[in-house]
């Protein structure tokens, strides 16, 4: 299925947004209604996710989907500590939190080892990925939210996914179609939050400035 005809298919044959009215528009949507996705949706949310920029290509990225009753077995596994310590309460509330969406993604990153490759660009190229996913979401037409907390550094969460000591999983995104009204939010002005070192004005063509090509080794 083409991506064209799976926009049709989740949002009703909108027109597809630009990136940039994405990023501005984009919202998380944490209240989402019970009915599922197509797979295909998902799995263009996911391709998405793998074109991320990502030093040395290495690809860390790993993706967990689960809907029907994976979200229960998942929900039991986070709220096993919490039992553990006495807190039937918050272990109920926990183990609840998978059925919120009708899809949970979970998102981890498996680092290579070698001797060019820094961890942490590693985790930086996995959220970049969890990024393209919810402006994916978005331009579907979908609501999603990017979910963390204790559970994304619980070993027995980790295991319950097969990964080892050394992944890092970085969260849940929880997807489904948008069952609430669209929060706004602002955002600081560009101008408080930006240093321009360097920048000089040249006529009305901008900055001419000298540039060093880019290798094929860089990348």
């Amino acid at each position: 299925m083409t991506s064209g005809a799976i926009r049709e298919l989740v949002s009703g044959g909108k027109q597809r947004m630009g990136v940039l009215e994405a990023i501005r528009t984009r919202r998380s949507i944490g209240k989402v209604a019970a009915k599922r996705p197509p797979r295909e949706a998902i799995e263009e949310i996911i391709e998405a996710a793998t074109w991320a920029p990502n030093h040395r290509l290495t690809e860390p990225w790993r993706f967990f989907v689960l809907a029907g009753d994976a979200r229960r077995e998942f929900g039991e596994v986070m709220a096993a500590r919490r039992r553990e310590e006495g807190d039937a309460e918050a272990a109920a509330k926990t183990a609840a939190k998978p059925l919120r969406a009708p899809v949970v993604i979970a998102v981890a990153v498996e680092p290579v080892v070698g001797p060019k490759v820094v961890e942490i660009e590693e985790v930086t190229a996995g959220a970049a990925a969890v990024q393209n996913m919810l402006l994916a979401a978005h331009a579907l037409g979908l609501g999603a939210i990017w979910r963390t907390g204790a559970p994304t550094y619980d070993p027995a969460v980790k295991a319950f996914f097969g990964l080892g000591p050394s992944a890092h999983l970085l969260g849940f995104v929880y997807l489904g179609y948008p069952d609430t009204i669209v929060p706004q939010r602002a955002r600081r002005p560009v101008a408080e939050v930006t240093r321009w070192l360097g920048w000089t004005e040249v006529g009305n063509g901008g900055d001419e400035a000298v540039v060093t090509p880019i290798r094929a080794t860089d990348v």
